[in-house]
């Protein structure tokens, strides 16, 4: 097996993409968080958070994104890919990001309630994990963050 190349070049550019995202589902009364799969330089899987809008408590941002690329590449694998998102990955999307063999994560801001990546825990550095993810964290760390905070803020004025 060769050695994967890792492009960091790109990382900031596709993190914009994926505050886009999170600007449209914002707008759409989601939580604005987005995500992007990226396989060989080319997106292959996009979303936001959708989970009021399809009445799916699984329809995160990375769910949408990772089920689009797997339909997208015909293949529950994505070796290879890189997936981008905007805030930090809970448990159950750090799950799907091993099952699907996703190669890298770069994530904007942390979430020190629940991401399970750096905040709360590091789940992609345990043992029992059949597959190994590398992280990066903190692109773009305060526009992504502000995103959030305007959100809520906003939220919390209708109330």
């Amino acid at each position: 097996m060769r050695p994967q190349i890792i492009d960091r070049s790109r990382d900031q550019e596709f993190m914009r993409q994926a505050l886009a995202l999170a600007a449209e589902g914002a707008a759409l009364g989601e939580v604005p968080v987005g995500a992007l799969l990226v396989q060989h330089g080319q997106v292959i899987g996009q979303g936001f958070n959708r989970p009021i809008l399809d009445s799916d408590p699984s329809a995160h941002a990375e769910m949408v994104a990772i089920r689009a690329a797997a339909r997208s590449a015909s293949n529950y694998r994505l070796p290879g890919s890189t997936l981008y998102v905007t805030l930090e990955p809970c448990s159950m999307c750090a799950g799907l990001i091993v099952h699907s063999r996703v190669m890298r994560v770069v994530f904007g801001a942390l979430e020190p309630k629940a991401g399970i990546v750096q905040s709360q825990g590091q789940f992609f550095a345990q043992g029992f994990l059949n597959h190994r993810v590398m992280v990066e964290g903190g692109v773009l760390a305060e526009e992504c963050g502000q995103i959030l905070s305007d959100f809520f803020k906003a939220r919390r004025a209708k109330a």
